[in-house]
């Protein structure tokens, strides 16, 4: 039984996180660019990764952009593959990292797990946006310049924010 109420669990958040995903990036949008600088449904996918694992993290990353250009038009449709596959590499790898770094520490295995799932979906959207998306128009600086510079408010965000609210949210799963 507990193997169901664990599945249950994960499959609520997962579908907390996706909805999350949706909404969260609706109060940034007002604010031209902002979806690019403050990077508001990566939050919920790293989030849904690292607590509920894998498969849901993926999930979430493949849901989230899909149901929101569906039902609020961001990503835009032309961006929606490039956003879908970067999306999922953030909630793939963020759930597998979360299993395989083995520290006693709690904030490091989490810093450690969010930092190596934001390098990794990084570049996994260089290469993709390299050799698919924008195959022949896409630079290392152009790379650099929107997954680093453009992007680092939102990347200081997640730094900040996610380790505290996983600590929080996995402290409330304990208390049945």
């Amino acid at each position: 039984m507990h193997g169901n109420r664990k599945m249950v669990m994960n499959m609520v958040l997962a579908a907390l996180f996706v909805t999350l995903g949706m909404v969260l990036p609706l109060a940034f949008h007002s604010v031209p660019n902002s979806g690019r600088i403050f990077l508001p449904m990566h939050i919920p996918i790293l989030l849904c990764g690292i607590l509920c694992g894998f498969p849901y993290g993926l999930a979430c990353g493949m849901l989230t952009p899909l149901l929101s250009s569906l039902f609020t038009g961001m990503p835009p449709a032309a961006m929606l593959p490039s956003m879908l596959c970067e999306l999922a590499a953030y909630g793939t790898a963020s759930s597998l990292l979360i299993r395989c770094v083995r520290m006693k520490n709690v904030y490091v295995r989490i810093y450690v797990a969010l930092i190596g799932a934001m390098v990794s979906g990084r570049i996994f959207y260089g290469i993709l946006n390299a050799l698919v998306f924008n195959a022949g128009s896409y630079s290392i600086q152009i790379w650099l310049t929107a997954a680093f510079v453009t992007a680092l408010p939102g990347v200081l965000i997640q730094i900040l924010v996610i380790p505290v609210i996983v600590v929080i949210l996995q402290k409330a799963r304990r208390i049945d």
